[in-house]
């Protein structure tokens, strides 16, 4: 599998993530603790109102929450473990429609021994006022906020 990605960045758990491929997933910033991503919302991905199917809000930014929470480049400490979800909630604002641009903003808010509490933001915008940097500065907002997704992180060993 190959991994879409933007401006350099990729993720080692995208390698065999193949939902994310089906998904159109973009990787846009990854940093310790954070990760940006977008996909274009496709008609296969709506629901029978003729928007975004909430499923498919949840497992975008789910995505990004994975991606927050496991280093791209792990240390060989780092690597004898995972990070994963202990319980997540999100709240759907607006709508979202086919052909518009979603990005995802995770961030790191608490990080303690084996947990972690991250949000994610979750945009809209139709694709000519997509930017690609959706982290252009403070108030630099890809769009119409559609989604918040507070993730609970549990840290495990890999099995």
């Amino acid at each position: 599998m190959v991994e879409t990605t933007l401006s350099g960045a990729s993720h080692h758990i995208l390698t065999n993530d193949y939902a994310s491929e089906w998904m159109g997933i973009e990787v846009l910033k990854l940093d310790d603790g954070h990760a940006t991503i977008r996909m274009h919302l496709r008609q296969e991905m709506l629901n029978g109102f003729g928007m975004a199917h909430g499923g498919m809000i949840f497992a975008f930014g789910d995505t990004a929450f994975a991606l927050a929470c496991n280093p791209a480049s792990p240390t060989p400490e780092e690597a004898a473990s995972i990070t994963v979800a202990s319980g997540v909630d999100i709240n759907f604002i607006k709508p979202a429609f086919q052909g518009q641009v979603i990005t995802a903003v995770a961030n790191r808010r608490a990080s303690t021994g084996r947990s972690g509490l991250y949000d994610i933001q979750i945009f809209a915008a139709t694709p000519d006022s997509a930017t690609p940097d959706a982290d252009g500065g403070p108030d630099a907002q890809p769009g119409e906020l559609i989604a918040e997704f507070r993730g609970r992180s549990r840290t495990i060993s890999k099995k």
